[in-house]
Parts: structure tokens; C-alpha cells; sequence
């Protein structure tokens, strides 16, 4: 036993879904949330169970055929066996693959993926230690840009209203909700799952006490969404349930009710905003014939025509605040929710008002609507990358795909590079990417895939080098965010798993071999850069003259509150209150409800203002039932889904999808039951639970079941475990931002009657056994 593992010894960490401390009690690891947590996660009971899970991996491994037959493109990715190889083994062979592919390939022929969450610590991140090592020991790679959480998103709102970051975190708080706000609309609500997480640890989840308390004093609370638990209980929310995707034309209905009658503020529009009159033109059918009334919209959206008129009327003269979830534009066409809330609280006159306007993704995570910390959080320098060439991240199977080809992207024409190896370290593509069976395809096609990872994903499945990486809890880091007070001093727990590694180890075994050894390390080890990291948050206190206890005695105390900056509502209060002094970071400096920038670009898909546009991926006779594959309440997107919440939540080792009782009467399914879901693309076994939180019309089935194909061979083979994934469509939101669209898709369900396949995505490989 490592003295990490002191049996009754309590020792500080923190993950992106709360801070806590744990310790053992004989061969069982007990973890205990903050005490200042209002409102602590379960996800983090995920640990005890995962940390030696079977699961994990212990050694590095290689693909037989990789081993054997040298790098190249294989269709054997994630159906051939493994074999165990020695550190020296492996990182020799990686050394030389990846001098290879820079010499005869370039650097456009690295790609760094790691997209993911992996540690919630500054130092042993992932991501910022994989693009370190590719910046500096090599000078560069592809690299991807946005998220699949918010790909509409990071693209629009700098045309409309400002930069991503200061216009979703820094500008509605949930203090500014609790004491100013009269009524909140929340398009696609905010639940509470989703505000459990937040990047770098959060200690406090004040979301469900916000709300409460907001609803004491008397504010209103109206959701639209498919799914009735988008908002918490305690909300007291009004439920519009709304045929999902079509949010865009309910909020024209009620724009449409303000401008014909009259109830717009008109001073707003004229003094902070650019381009209201050619957007009324098309909302009043001047331009197209068309009225975007709340008969018209009603017939697209499913909410009756009265109770949309109703709801704008109601809006006015209120502080209102327009929320927007990430879900709206992970969809066809999402950046057209996103702008079209902008100019519906433009249309209210909200916008930089305390608890008033549009605020997106508001309870989508756990750091928005939260003061910024008033000194730096220092993380990992990440080094300079000498290659240009990028892609939006949800577009990594087109470009394994289509080397050469063409696409558009924010008002540039660009080209897919040629990707010879994909360098992934803490994270999972096989949970976030859509269309499994394209992806494993694309997978197929590059000569290396090179996998960081502590437990057996699909993404570690389908690798030809995989090298095994310890846990949060086996290793120390500060953890800490922009928007959190508290800087945690994170412990290890327990001794590695295996002869798993940190990623900081590995990398620099690697830089030496590369000959970037001194350049990669600047000649520190790892409790070495947390002293440098910390320092600059101490010194930003010692300046302002508060207390900067120095390291030592910051990691004795396990933690360290910092001071929080003024609640002044961000760039976008400071432009309501001084427009002329103030104005936004949009090329009119206003807000944009016509942009000829994006008109500029010609793009059918994304108009110059917000327009209602039909998708393809809609239900028909084959495929009657939308299904909603939103984030899960059990873990974080894939990780620890062999954790003991995660797994408590399956129902016969499957994950379980939710539907109306009048849908599953009609298919004969029965609460419990095993049911296929199905479409074009693919194929997954769920448990099938009755609700009547989900509209007639919908099935939801949350992300992150890890992949696991019945049969490897098959080119679409069944998935047994119930990744939506399999079904989802592969196709960017538009050309703008070509964001992921993964939120929604169509397909059909039936009971399943054959005999149930063995769970084994959580059991090693072929070669692979502890």
C-alpha cells in the first residue's frame, strides 16, 4: 500500500464535476463532496468503483497488425488483437513514427485531436500537454477549433454581440436572476445535470438554488423543450413542449406579435441595434409573402398559436431573460436559435439590463452565470504551432475522409490536409463524434493512431499505439477556473494503476527521444511547474495585498479562496449603459440583427439575418420519432460510464432511453423492456423507460454508453450498449460555423426479441488482460 492510500486520511481533490476530498477505508475509496457544496453531484461517486476497474488499462499495448505490418491505412483498426510491449518498446516505435510522418509527410500530416475534458487539474491536462508536446518537439500540427458542445455558437455570437466567453459567462449572472428577474423563457431549459460540470473543478453548484429562490420572490418560469425535467422541480416552470428543432419559428411567432402589434421597443432597436428594419421585412412577409405569425409558426413548432401571441404579450414591460441551452444549435441550421434569441430580447429592449436579455447557455455548465476570479489561474504553456491549417472539430471524419477537398467555413473557402497520424491524448471521439460507422471508416484510412487513455474507450479499441495514463486521482495538480473562487490543491489518492504514466511523463520521455527533451521540460518535473503555475496566482494576490500563502503552505492547507471581481454584467452591461463609449466588438459596434458580413458570404444555409430554414433530417413514414441524445445526468459525456453511478444506472447492462407511453403502446414496449433503435446510419439496443416527461413524438437517449459493436466485422454492426452515436448524422450546422449537429436525428424503435448480447466494452481486448 503507497502512503497515498493512509487508510481514514481525508485528502483534497477536484474533478470538472465538484471539489472533494477521499481517503480510504481498507480496500475501499470513500469520496465525500465539499461541505459548501449546496448542491454536490453524484457523478462523484463514479471514482471508488472505476479506479481498478477491469476497465483500466495496465500496460501499453500495440496493435498486432501495426506491429507487424508497420504503419498504414487498415480496416483491422478496432477488431484486431493487442500486444503488451515495454515502455522502452513503445515509446522507441512512437519516436520514429512520428519523425517519419514529420520528415516525409510535414507537419500538416499530424493531426492533434484531444478533444476532451480528461483532468480538471492545470497542470495535467491533457489537451494543453498533447498540442506542448506537438508545438515544441515537433513545431506544429492540424489542430481543431470550437466545440461540439457550442460549434454554432462560437461562430454566430461574435458577429452578433461579442466574443463567445464574455458574452456567455461574464454577462447575466444567477445573482443578477435571483433579485432582478421577472420572467425567464428557457429554449431548451436548464438542467441541472448540465450545470453539474464545469471546467477545472467547480466547488459550489448554485443553479438549483438560484432558480428556487428567483421563483420564491415571484419570478416566472416558462420552458420550451421536448422533455417536461429540463428544468428542475423546484423552477415551478410552465411546460411548452415543442416538436424539437423548431425553436427558431416559435420565437419568430412572437416576434412577429410585437412588431405587428406594436409592443417592440423601438428605441432600443434604433440606438443599440443594426438592421431591424430588414429583418422586419422578412418577419412581416414583406420580403418573401410570407408572415411569420403565431398561426405560421404554430404549425411548424406544435405550440398552439394563442399561447405563443400570449407569451410575447407577456413578455413585455418585464425584465426578461431569454436563455438558450447548448442543445438548440447542436442541431440543422443551429446558429439560427442563437441569433433569432439575440433579436427577440433586442425586440423586448432586455439586452444589458441585470437579469434581462439573452443569455446562451446559461445553465448549460457550471461556470456561467458566475463571478470572474480577480487574479490569474495559470495552466500549461502550450508553445507556438507553426501550421495554419485547422478544422472545425466536428469535422475530423470529412477530413480523413476527403484529403484535398474543398470546404467552407466562416466566410473562407478552405482545404482538408492529408492526415497521416492522429495524435489523442483525454479524450473520446467515439463519444462525441456522430455517425460511428463513418467514423470508424475515416479511422481506417490514416497510417497511426496514437492513443493516450487509462481505460479501454472505443477511441483506445481502434488505436495502433495506446499507452496507458493514470487517473485524476493518481496523480497531484491545482485545480481551478476563471470563474470559481476556490483554488484546490488536488492530492493523489492512489498509486498508478498498472504501470500507467502522466502524460507529462510520457511526453518527455518522448521530447528526449526527439531530441526536444530540455525544450519540452525547461528542466522541471512535475511538482516543479505546479510551484512555477501557482506562482503567478500568488503573486497577482501578494499585489493587491491579501493573503499569498506561498506552496508549501497552500498544499498543507489543501485549498485557497481567491477574490471575485465586481458583477457588472460584462461587455455587454457596460455597452448598455454607454453605447457610444462602450460599443460591442461587432463591426457596427452594435448589436447585429442584419449582418452584411455573413450576407457577404452567400451562404443559403445562414441568410444575412435570423430565418426559419427547413432541415432534411426530418421524421417521415420509415422513421416517424425524433430522438434527443442529450447529456447524461450519471457522468460526464463518456468518462468513468464503467463508474458505479454510471453503472447503476443501466437496466440490464444497457443504457436506458426514455418515451411517451402512447409511442411505446403502439409499438407494444413495455417499461424495462430492450427495444432497437434504428435508421439508415446504424443501429443500438437501449431499456426502454415510459414518461410522460417526453412528448408524444420523441425518444431521448443520453450520450456516452460506450460503443460496443456486437460484431467488429460488420460495416454497420448493432451496437449492444446504446450509443446514439450509431444514428446520429454527420453534417455541419452550415457553412458557417459547421458545428456539430448531433443533438437530433429520426429513426425508429421496436421491441427487441432475440437473444440479448453480452455487455464487453468495458472488458479488455483481445491480448489486452491485466
Amino acid at each position: 500500500m503507497s502512503d497515498t492510500e493512509t487508510p481514514g486520511k481525508m485528502r483534497p481533490h477536484s474533478a470538472h464535476w465538484g471539489v472533494f476530498r477521499a481517503g480510504w477505508q481498507g480496500e475501499t475509496l470513500v469520496v465525500e463532496p465539499h461541505p459548501a457544496d449546496p448542491d454536490p453531484s453524484p457523478i462523484l461517486q463514479n471514482f471508488p468503483t472505476a479506479l481498478r476497474h477491469r476497465a483500466r488499462i495496465a500496460r501499453p499495448m500495440v496493435r498486432r497488425g501495426w506491429l507487424e505490418q508497420g504503419p498504414g491505412p487498415s480496416d483491422r483498426r478496432g477488431k484486431d488483437e493487442f500486444v503488451p510491449v515495454s515502455w522502452h518498446k513503445a515509446l522507441d516505435l512512437l519516436a520514429a513514427e512520428l519523425a517519419r510522418v514529420r520528415d516525409q509527410h510535414g507537419l500538416k500530416g499530424i493531426f492533434g485531436g484531444s478533444y476532451g475534458w480528461s483532468s480538471a487539474g492545470r497542470f495535467h491536462h491533457a489537451q494543453s500537454q498533447v498540442h506542448r508536446f506537438l508545438n515544441v518537439t515537433l513545431g506544429g500540427y492540424v489542430r481543431s477549433v470550437n466545440s461540439y458542445s457550442a460549434g454554432a455558437a462560437n461562430v454566430i455570437l461574435p458577429h452578433i454581440l461579442g466574443p463567445f466567453e464574455p458574452v456567455t459567462r461574464h454577462s447575466v449572472s444567477w445573482e443578477q436572476v435571483v433579485e432582478h428577474t421577472e420572467l425567464v423563457i428557457a429554449f431548451g431549459g436548464m438542467a441541472v445535470k448540465n450545470s453539474a460540470v464545469g471546467g477545472g473543478g467547480v466547488s459550489r453548484h448554485v443553479e438549483r438554488g438560484a432558480m428556487q429562490a428567483a421563483a420564491a420572490r415571484g419570478a416566472r418560469f416558462v420552458l420550451v423543450s421536448p422533455l417536461r425535467d429540463d428544468l428542475p422541480e423546484e423552477a415551478g416552470h410552465e411546460w411548452r413542449s415543442i416538436i424539437p428543432g423548431t425553436d427558431t419559428a416559435m420565437m419568430l411567432g412572437m416576434a412577429h406579435v410585437l412588431a405587428s402589434e406594436g409592443l417592440h421597443d423601438r428605441d432600443f432597436l434604433d440606438r443599440f441595434c443594426t438592421g431591424y428594419p430588414r429583418f422586419e421585412d422578412y418577419l412581416l412577409g414583406r420580403s418573401d409573402g410570407v408572415a411569420k405569425t403565431p398561426g405560421w409558426a404554430s404549425a411548424i413548432c406544435g405550440i398552439p398559436a394563442e399561447e405563443i401571441a400570449t407569451l410575447a404579450r407577456d413578455a413585455v414591460g418585464k425584465r426578461v431573460l431569454i436563455t438558450m441551452a447548448h442543445a438548440l444549435q447542436r442541431a440543422e441550421h443551429g446558429e439560427q436559435p442563437v441569433w433569432m434569441g439575440t433579436v427577440l430580447a433586442a425586440m423586448l429592449g432586455q439586452i444589458g439590463l441585470p437579469g434581462g436579455g439573452f443569455n446562451y447557455a446559461l445553465g448549460s455548465i457550471a461556470h456561467y452565470g458566475k463571478r470572474m476570479v480577480a487574479v490569474p489561474v495559470a495552466g500549461l504553456p502550450q508553445g507556438r504551432n507553426r501550421v495554419a491549417d485547422f478544422i472545425p472539430v466536428a469535422r475530423i471524419s470529412d477530413m480523413l475522409l476527403n484529403p484535398g477537398a474543398p470546404f467552407d467555413y466562416n466566410g473562407r473557402q478552405m482545404t482538408y490536409p492529408d492526415i497521416r497520424l492522429v495524435y489523442w491524448a483525454g479524450g473520446n471521439p467515439f463519444h462525441h463524434h456522430q455517425d460511428i460507422n463513418r467514423l470508424r471508416q475515416a479511422f481506417s484510412r490514416i497510417d497511426t493512431l496514437v492513443v493516450h487513455e487509462n481505460a479501454w474507450t472505443a477511441t483506445a479499441r481502434h488505436a495502433d499505439i495506446v499507452l496507458p495514463c493514470t487517473m485524476t486521482l493518481e496523480r497531484e495538480d491545482i485545480a481551478g477556473s476563471t470563474t470559481d473562487p476556490l483554488l484546490v490543491a488536488m492530492h493523489p489518492l492512489s498509486r498508478p494503476y498498472g504501470e500507467s504514466r502522466d502524460d507529462y511523463s510520457i511526453f518527455s520521455d518522448l521530447a528526449a527521444r526527439l531530441g526536444k527533451g530540455e525544450e519540452f521540460t525547461e528542466g522541471r518535473d512535475a511538482r516543479a511547474w505546479l510551484r512555477h503555475l501557482y506562482e503567478r496566482t500568488r503573486a497577482a494576490l501578494a499585489e493587491r495585498d491579501l493573503p499569498a500563502p506561498d506552496f508549501d503552505a497552500f498544499w498543507e492547507a489543501g485549498e485557497l479562496t481567491l477574490p471575485l471581481e465586481e458583477d457588472t454584467g460584462g461587455l455587454v452591461g457596460a455597452f448598455r449603459r454607454d453605447p457610444d463609449g462602450a460599443p460591442l466588438p461587432t463591426p457596427s459596434g452594435k448589436v447585429e440583427i442584419y449582418s452584411e458580413t455573413i450576407a457577404s458570404y452567400g451562404y443559403d444555409d445562414c441568410p444575412g439575418h435570423p430565418a426559419w430554414l427547413a432541415g432534411v433530417d426530418v421524421p417521415d413514414a420509415r422513421h416517424p420519432l425524433w430522438m434527443v441524445a442529450n447529456q447524461p445526468a450519471t457522468r460526464l459525456h463518456s468518462q468513468l460510464d464503467f463508474g458505479g453511478t454510471s453503472a447503476d444506472s443501466k437496466r440490464r447492462g444497457r443504457e436506458v432511453m426514455r418515451l411517451h407511453p402512447t409511442d411505446a403502446a403502439a409499438r407494444g414496449i413495455a417499461e424495462g423492456d430492450i427495444v432497437r433503435l434504428f435508421n439508415d446510419r446504424g443501429a443500438c439496443l437501449a431499456a426502454a423507460s415510459l414518461s410522460a416527461a417526453v412528448m408524444p413524438g420523441v425518444v431521448q437517449l443520453a450520450t456516452g454508453a460506450w460503443y460496443d459493436p456486437a460484431d467488429p466485422a460488420e460495416d454497420k454492426p448493432l451496437c449492444v450498449h446504446g450509443n446514439p452515436n450509431v444514428l446520429t448524422r454527420d453534417a455541419g450546422t452550415s457553412r458557417l460555423a459547421q458545428g456539430c449537429t448531433g443533438q437530433l436525428t429520426t429513426l425508429q424503435i421496436e421491441k427487441f426479441t432475440g437473444n440479448l448480447p453480452p455487455i464487453r466494452c468495458w472488458d479488455p481486448p483481445e491480448g489486452a488482460s491485466p
